[in-house]
């Protein structure tokens, strides 16, 4: 099995990867679908373009700015060339439009408000986040269509694709890498018989695809961003979007914790980092997948606090984001990072896993205490619901990265305290964490119909109005 780090972690905006920056992509590729086929035809006076949202996309869409996803990437936009730009400014222009010209002039109307439609309704069988794009004619009849499925940490696949896929990302032939290994058990073993590292590993398989310069820099650049979103956060005041009214915090604790750094510990600090992240992350800025836009914070918490306080090297940092990548390859081929699959276990409890094993490697670790790091930190998000308030990723979602943390750093303090040997394998709490997603109801799978989300009179139309 091989997924790249560079592919896990995608630098793009918030707030979700599944419910904002797959949704855009799909749009983007739905639209050059359209440029081909009216290049093609002559025949048809009019055409338009509907998107229908299905499931967890319908519910929470809308706080999850799906339908500003939608709309931005039927106008051509990528998450990642969107990351340096002023988002809201575009999208208020392209939201007044009625249509868009295809590359050959041809006129597509599509008008955001009507032409994307929340059907809650049953979900798709194949997937909790299916979405449905129609190519039209004047009479309603559809010309073109595409079904896709979001799948978490911004992939996508469509409705051919996703019988192929193995829960769920594309499989490559074990002879795709030098070390092809599709469970912690595995990677273990061959690090054994090899010597090597997991991140030694990881670096081999990437290596065999692109260049070692062509690596480098991708993982510096994902750095890069994910320091630059957190100390955006670090400096930014005000109130997030969306109608709950949540005051930003990580810049008021920040500036505590700097006029009084004696009183301040690892906790404070690591609180501080993540929220601030997803403080950004909620209003829509620049945040880098880790795994999941909902869990953005809890890596780059981890990290920025080990190269701020205890003097961690670009090459650590290069070192941590594989073996997290090797981690989150882990889960997401034998679970789920969805939010709408598996709760949010399978977002900022990867993610957690994910950054226990990269601090716990950088410190150190073998490999056996490595695979340990990871397993404590998840098997202790085991059953946590995905019950968003209001459909935004704000409450609980902003906080539960700095407990994300603060668990990563513990488990990799504890499992390198110890000697790799342990009663509960990572592989076996993975395969738990995918049967608690089947068994959870929905209404804990980022519908927000219950839960925190039921409570206190904020039912998910609140971001409706």
């Amino acid at each position: 099995m091989f997924i790249s780090a560079l592919d896990l972690f995608k630098i793009g905006i918030g707030p979700s990867s599944s419910h904002t920056m797959g949704p855009m992509v799909a749009a983007r590729d739905f639209r050059g679908r359209i440029d081909t086929f009216a290049a093609n035809q002559s025949a048809f006076p009019f055409l338009q373009v509907r998107c229908t949202l299905r499931g967890s996309l319908a519910f929470t869409g809308k706080g999850h700015a799906t339908d500003r996803a939608v709309t931005l990437g039927m106008h051509g936009h990528t998450p990642q060339g969107l990351a340096t730009l002023n988002v809201n400014e575009l999208f208020q222009t392209l939201w007044q439009q009625t249509a868009f010209q295809t590359e050959g002039s041809a006129t597509i109307h599509f008008n955001p408000p009507e032409d994307i439609v929340f059907d809650k309704g049953d979900p798709l069988p194949e997937h909790p986040n299916g979405m449905i794009f129609q190519l039209l004619d004047q009479t309603g009849k559809t010309l073109l269509t595409e079904t896709y499925f979001s799948i978490g940490g911004g992939f996508i696949t469509t409705l051919d694709e996703i019988s192929q896929l193995v829960a769920p990302i594309k499989m490559e032939t074990t002879q795709s890498c030098g070390f092809p290994f599709d469970c912690a058990d595995q990677m273990m073993k061959m690090s054994t018989d090899s010597s090597l590292s997991v991140s030694a590993m990881k670096r081999s398989n990437e290596q065999e695809r692109i260049s070692e310069k062509t690596l480098n820099d991708g993982l510096d650049a994902i750095w890069d961003a994910m320091r630059t979103c957190l100390e955006n956060g670090l400096a930014a005041e005000g109130r997030l979007p969306g109608g709950l009214n949540i005051k930003r915090r990580a810049q008021v604790l920040y500036r505590q914790l700097q006029e009084n750094p004696q009183k301040a510990n690892l906790n404070d600090w690591l609180c501080a980092y993540a929220m601030a992240v997803n403080e950004e992350n909620a209003a829509g800025h620049l945040v880098v997948t880790a795994p999941t836009n909902g869990a953005a914070g809890v890596i780059p918490a981890v990290i920025y606090y080990t190269v701020k306080h205890e003097g961690a090297t670009l090459a650590q940092v290069r070192d941590f984001l594989l073996v997290a990548g090797a981690i989150g390859g882990l889960i997401k081929h034998n679970s789920s990072i969805s939010g709408a699959e598996v709760g949010c276990q399978g977002e900022v409890g990867s993610a957690s896993a994910m950054a226990a094993a990269g601090l716990c490697a950088i410190k150190g670790g073998t490999t056996a205490q490595i695979e340990n790091a990871a397993e404590i930190a998840l098997e202790h998000h085991l059953g946590m619901t995905c019950d968003p308030v209001g459909g935004l990723v704000q409450v609980p979602c902003i906080e539960r990265n700095g407990f994300g943390a603060i668990k990563a750093y513990t488990a990799a303090s504890l499992a390198i305290r110890g000697d790799g040997q342990h009663f509960m394998s990572l592989d076996n709490c993975i395969a738990a964490m995918k049967q608690t997603g089947l068994e959870m109801s929905v209404k804990y799978k980022e519908t927000s119909l219950g839960g925190l989300a039921s409570l206190h009179g904020l039912p998910v139309s609140i971001t409706e109005c």
